[in-house]
């Protein structure tokens, strides 16, 4: 069951469930779509999340009510997109190195050797399901049951940008330098904030994910392209 729930008085939110799923998501996704597609005059900003949508809107033009009859409308008209409609891409990953920082210790944890970590990593699709704690920063579905992994009990102070994560049941991509308690097993040259960028954030919620290990010099060369402002990533074809 939907609710359309106040939060504050210029946002409501439109609560599709209650747990982290890919169907949830894609409800969520849909709506959101719907609203930038067909805007709705008044509404001034729309934050996907796991499982709700918060649309904040101008009270001077759009009443309360009004918006959430108008939310309530489009929810049952929404069809849900299948995956084909989702941006694909492919991130390049070290997994070697200082770029490992945990990959070891995870290996471990689940008795595997840390290629086989990689090789389960690297085969599996991700979806952006929302983005969120830092600018840029993207919470991912689809971490294969054996390399969920609890967090550290003790927080690093620092984790580099582009650090990739695993936080129990959930997969991550650090966007900007900062501490964490997720364990990390690679990183990503791919800038995944840029606030020079027309779009600053490089993701979006109902992106398709995979990724690609890459030796330690191919992580050096593109690094250094990236800082330059060179765009290493690229939206692909549906696989």
């Amino acid at each position: 069951m939907v609710r359309i729930k106040p939060a504050g008085d210029q946002a409501v939110t439109i609560e599709f469930g209650d747990s982290i799923d890919e169907a949830v998501s894609a409800r969520v996704i849909t709506l959101e779509r719907s609203l930038k597609n067909d805007p709705l005059a008044g509404i001034t900003e729309t934050v996907p999340t796991y499982r709700s949508l918060l649309v904040f809107y101008d009270p001077m033009v759009l009443s309360g009510r009004d918006l959430a009859r108008h939310l309530e409308a489009r929810v049952d008209a929404a069809t849900t997109p299948g995956t084909a409609d989702a941006r694909h891409f492919t991130v390049p990953v070290c997994y070697r190195g200082a770029d490992a920082l945990d990959l070891y210790a995870v290996a471990a944890e689940r008795g595997m050797d840390p290629d086989d970590v990689v090789a389960l990593h690297t085969g599996a699709t991700f979806r952006v399901f929302m983005i969120g704690f830092a600018p840029g920063f993207a919470y991912l579905g689809g971490l294969p049951e054996a390399l969920e992994t609890p967090r550290l009990a003790e927080p690093r102070q620092r984790v580099p940008a582009g650090a990739v994560g695993i936080g129990g049941r959930q997969a991550a991509i650090n966007s900007l330098p900062g501490p964490s308690g997720w364990r990390y097993i690679g990183r990503t040259p791919l800038r995944l904030f840029d606030p020079e960028r027309s779009d600053p954030a490089f993701f979006r919620a109902g992106d398709i994910i995979r990724f690609a290990a890459i030796p330690p010099e191919e992580m050096a060369d593109l690094d250094r392209r990236a800082a330059l402002g060179e765009m290493i990533v690229e939206a692909e074809a549906p696989w």
